[in-house]
């Protein structure tokens, strides 16, 4: 039988002559005659089965406060077993607070009864009337209005109080320690009351106050981010919980951030288009009294159900959009302009992992593969750790021109040499448009975000390409070791590939073999300091020198081997070979037989 079906057979079977108008029940009010009232007031119980509120249940005298089944069996003094969905071994939320002594409930009574005819007429302009006013106690203490906090045991030992006039002038009464950590929660008990239903959650104490006048349960916070102090586990027998927050930046980022700790059963309303900033639900009542509640009707059946994931059409367009992207100018723009290296792995795309031993030439490979990207007016970053910013520039502006460092720098370049130079320096000037040199230690992955955030927004580019010199020179400012440190790098860096649609290039160092040299086929193992360069990397590569370092070794005969030893698409091996183009600080591809050999 469908839970809505048992529901209606619970609440039957409890109020015999119950009269189904629609789909509420009503029924003679079996509570107010316990709470002293001279005539029963009609209770209503909601049935609807589309409706989150089914099983819902309300006195009209407000004799006591509403609620879903099991909420009405505790009243009744039943016994839980015949509550449609129970569960024998639920366990009940239990506060460990130690209580005052003291209490302010006699204060808040007489609070309560100076309510003056200009502040009934204040809330009745929200859609606020006294009875609900009674049902919460809201009191008036001549300038503030007075919104208790009780608590579990229904005792209230701070009241939150607010000017009418001005909302920014508030202050708390009684022991503020009771609005903080948590138990910063205004009708706190309509929680337990919802157990097995829905309720809403609201953003200050006025707006909950519209949606009681309405019928709807509901608890509210002081302000959104009181949201982030709040103990979800508070709600783990409610099964919808709608969350109402201002319309505010600031409002939604907390409630994203409560709904992601409380889960599924979140549903986020939404605010009518063009709604000015930090509306709410009292400025949707004085804007259109007689339409109010048809309005909260229908933010509630629009509101949207909070989730992890993206909708399947969002999906579906980003996907669509990164097959175009593969197929688009900037993609193609991104060549390291080695043709081995281009045509083993396809261009510098996903994270490239690219070890070498020291001195062999790594960060020479990287400022040459940066910048030739760059030149294609790509946004590249070089995060460097190793030569110093200037040492970068003169030796990418060596590269280009053809002219040593040691030339130009000491001036008095004539005929080809200044024509080169100059042209270069040209080029070198248009590049830096797209190439961002960063030297800053103290380097977090949200820096790094915003640093790739700005270039792209910059030079109008979807892609970017991220270099670093070298993974394991990365500040580690929070990991006490340093593998540790690298290996939680990684996890970033895969992050933010993931978020931004960037490509890496990382350098990184390699161990000695057992005999201290570097020598041997190129394997994963070699990897220094990281166990993760095997899962994380899309492509990792192993740059080797074919001659001994630090020997004296003529030019022709300094060559590096780059090889693939690890791919997520490509077939591992040998890319190329590379002669170093010494003094002009970058590497020549060793093309056919040569290579080979």
């Amino acid at each position: 039988m469908p839970l809505h079906e048992k529901l209606t057979e619970f609440y039957r079977g409890q109020l015999p002559d119950a009269v189904l108008d629609g789909t509420t029940l009503k029924a003679k009010c079996p509570f107010c005659e316990r709470r002293g009232h001279k005539e029963a007031g009609v209770l209503a119980v909601f049935l609807n089965t589309q409706g989150y509120f089914a099983g819902y249940f309300r006195c009209l005298s407000r004799c006591v406060p509403g609620g879903f089944a099991p909420h009405f069996a505790r009243l009744r003094g039943l016994d839980g077993a015949l509550v449609p969905g129970h569960d024998p071994d639920r366990e009940s939320y239990v506060q460990t607070d130690e209580c005052a002594q003291e209490n302010l409930n006699r204060e808040i009574e007489r609070l309560h009864a100076t309510l003056t005819p200009d502040i009934l007429t204040y809330f009745s302009a929200r859609a606020i009337e006294a009875g609900t006013l009674a049902e919460l106690k809201i009191g008036f203490n001549g300038r503030y209005l007075i919104y208790p906090y009780f608590r579990e045991n229904d005792c209230c030992y701070a009241a939150h109080c607010i000017s009418p006039e001005r909302g920014s002038d508030q202050f708390w009464l009684g022991d503020a320690g009771y609005a903080t950590g948590g138990r910063q929660i205004f009708n706190l008990k309509e929680i337990e009351r919802c157990e097995d239903g829905a309720l809403f959650v609201t953003e200050g104490e006025a707006n909950l106050l519209c949606l009681k006048e309405l019928g709807f349960p509901g608890v509210a916070v002081p302000t959104a981010a009181d949201l982030e102090e709040v103990d979800v586990s508070r709600f783990a027998h409610v099964q919808t919980v709608f969350l109402v927050l201002n319309n505010a930046p600031e409002s939604e980022a907390a409630a994203r951030g409560f709904a992601a700790r409380l889960g599924f059963k979140v549903r986020l309303l939404q605010w009518p288009t063009r709604s000015p900033r930090g509306f709410d639900l009292t400025q949707l009542a004085q804007a259109n009294l007689a339409g109010f509640k048809a309005e909260v009707s229908r933010m509630i059946g629009a509101a949207r159900a909070y989730s992890p994931f993206r909708a399947p059409e969002r999906e579906y367009q980003l996907f669509c959009e990164d097959l175009d992207r593969q197929h688009s100018a900037s993609f193609r723009a991104m060549q390291s302009g080695l043709s081995g290296f281009d045509a083993a792995l396809g261009g510098v795309h996903g994270i490239n992992v690219i070890g070498g031993p020291p001195k062999s030439g790594k960060s020479i490979l990287g400022i040459q593969l940066a910048t030739e990207i760059a030149k294609r007016q790509m946004p590249v970053i070089y995060y460097d750790f190793e030569n110093g910013r200037q040492k970068i520039y003169q030796r990418t502006l060596a590269r280009l021109s053809r002219v040593p460092v040691e030339q130009f720098v000491a001036g008095g370049l004539a005929g080809d040499e200044s024509g080169r130079y100059e042209a270069a320096r040209a080029e070198f000037q248009t590049m830096l448009n797209c190439f961002r040199v960063v030297t800053d230690r103290k380097l977090t992955p949200e820096l790094m975000r915003r640093h790739i955030d700005f270039l792209r927004h910059e030079t109008g580019r979807d892609d970017a390409v991220v270099v670093i010199d070298s993974l394991h020179k990365l500040p580690f400012k929070d990991f006490s070791e340093r593998r540790t440190g690298i290996d939680a790098w990684l996890r970033e860096l895969e992050s933010i590939r993931d978020e931004l649609r960037v490509a890496f290039l990382v350098l990184s160092e390699l161990s000695r073999q057992e005999d201290g040299s570097y020598e041997g086929v190129p394997h994963m193992g070699l990897f220094k300091g990281s166990g993760d360069i095997e899962y994380t990397a899309d492509n990792a590569l192993i740059f080797k020198p074919d001659w001994q370092v630090g020997q004296q070794v003529a030019q022709a005969e300094r060559c590096n081997s780059l090889w693939l030893v690890a791919s997520r698409e490509n077939s591992p091996g040998l890319i190329a070979r590379y002669r170093l183009d010494f003094p002009f600080w970058g590497f020549t591809e060793v093309a056919g037989e040569e290579s080979a050999r």
